[in-house]
């Protein structure tokens, strides 16, 4: 049982804004995608007829997945307790299936319920969710491959200044066609970092199994903490024989939009696991792949939106840690009133209500800085059919 599920909802609006994308830090690619010269943030906005608001980052993309399936639930059902809402809002898109972007969609909605709900408590996040401290571990995530050797070192040195114990750098440039250029840049980062600092790799599944195998012979005698996604993240049978073959911990978890994905890949002999809460279909999604984390023994860090996904990783073992893309995220910050700090390798949360962040409003609206955005009331949504009415 879970805090929120005996709490109750009656939410009467909703929007979603886009704002303008920021300049990368450094324009930044992987091995099959990029270079991203910008980087993005939408926020949807539910309010409940008290007044109480809660925010989450989301894909603007999907509009008329919210329109048909979820906006209809949430306005046509009044004063119903989560443990009942959550349910429809699943099922609302069995048709669309629980393996794409609706799933995603509905879990990033589900942090909007959490954050609400904490902010109606008069609570931070984090200890609505019973956890018992206001930090989390990060590792530096960065190292594109379409960056020089010199780029490489001043990112390098900026993580390192800040403290951080683990850098995870991109591998398979140009599609992964330039395998023996790749091993070469990971042991110049290698003798940048010294052996007491970890180093891991993101493949972002660009190789076939036989190559998987040849580039983790390359790099094996690097000391590498892990090695992500380097075959395609559904090819489950290759997925398996690379982990038995492999002296490499094999990571995976990104790609899945479904929690029941996950004992499939332990089964298969991953030994990393890496959900994303705005990637899954809800936060207890989140906590249950945590949990199986715990009892495989596997590790575990997690990504997405940082700054939001820090609230979630207080509830897991202090030494998991918060991926932090720094080269396309750190200029979010300038539509942040209020965000966590980061230090000594940690990213410390403000003692506010709900998520650790507050978006300016003020700003982005005397800025122009909303280029697109959607509204709607019960009124107005009463024009669809709810999928589910008490």
């Amino acid at each position: 049982m879970h805090q929120i599920d005996n709490e109750q909802f009656s939410i009467i609006s909703a929007q979603v804004r886009v704002l303008s994308p920021v300049p990368a830090v450094n324009p930044f690619q992987d091995a099959s995608m990029g270079p991203f010269n910008t980087f993005g943030l939408s926020i949807v906005t539910l309010q409940d007829e008290d007044g109480n608001i809660g925010e989450a980052p989301v894909f603007s993309s999907y509009i008329n997945i919210l329109e048909k399936c979820f906006l209809p639930i949430l306005f046509h059902n009044h004063h119903i307790l989560y443990r009942d809402l959550y349910p429809m809002l699943y099922w609302s898109i069995r048709n669309e299936g629980f393996r794409g972007q609706a799933s995603a969609l509905l879990g990033q909605l589900d942090m909007a319920l959490y954050d609400l709900a904490a902010r109606r408590k008069r609570l931070p996040l984090y200890r609505y969710l019973n956890a018992d401290r206001n930090y989390v571990n990060m590792y530096g995530s960065g190292g594109g491959t379409n960056y020089t050797y010199k780029e490489l070192e001043a990112e390098i040195t900026c993580f390192l200044e800040k403290g951080v114990d683990t850098i995870k750098m991109k591998v398979g440039k140009d599609f992964g066609t330039k395998m023996a250029e790749d091993a070469e840049r990971v042991k110049f980062v290698r003798r940048l970092l010294g052996k007491e600092i970890k180093l891991a790799l993101d493949a972002n599944q660009i190789w076939t199994y036989q190559e998987a195998l040849k580039f983790a012979d390359l790099v094996e005698g690097e000391n590498i903490a892990w090695l992500e996604e380097p075959i395609h993240s559904a090819a489950y049978v290759e997925i398996e024989q690379l982990c038995k073959r492999s002296a490499i911990k094999i990571a995976y978890g990104e790609s899945e939009r479904s929690a029941k994905m996950f004992p499939a890949l332990v089964n298969a002999g991953v030994g990393h696991l890496q959900p994303v809460p705005t990637l899954l279909g809800s936060m207890q999604e989140w906590m249950a792949v945590r949990d199986l984390a715990l009892r495989s023994s596997a590790a575990f860090t997690s990504g997405g939106y940082t700054l939001f996904t820090a609230s979630l990783m207080t509830t897991a073992p202090e030494h998991w840690q918060v991926e932090y893309l720094h080269s396309i995220m750190y200029r979010l910050n300038d539509y942040f009133a209020v965000y966590p700090s980061w230090n000594n390798g940690r990213f410390v949360l403000p003692e506010i209500e709900g998520l650790p962040l507050r978006i300016d409003w003020d700003y982005c609206i005397a800025k122009n800085k909303i280029i697109m955005s959607w509204n709607w009331t019960r009124k107005k949504i009463a024009a669809y059919t709810p999928t589910v009415t008490m």
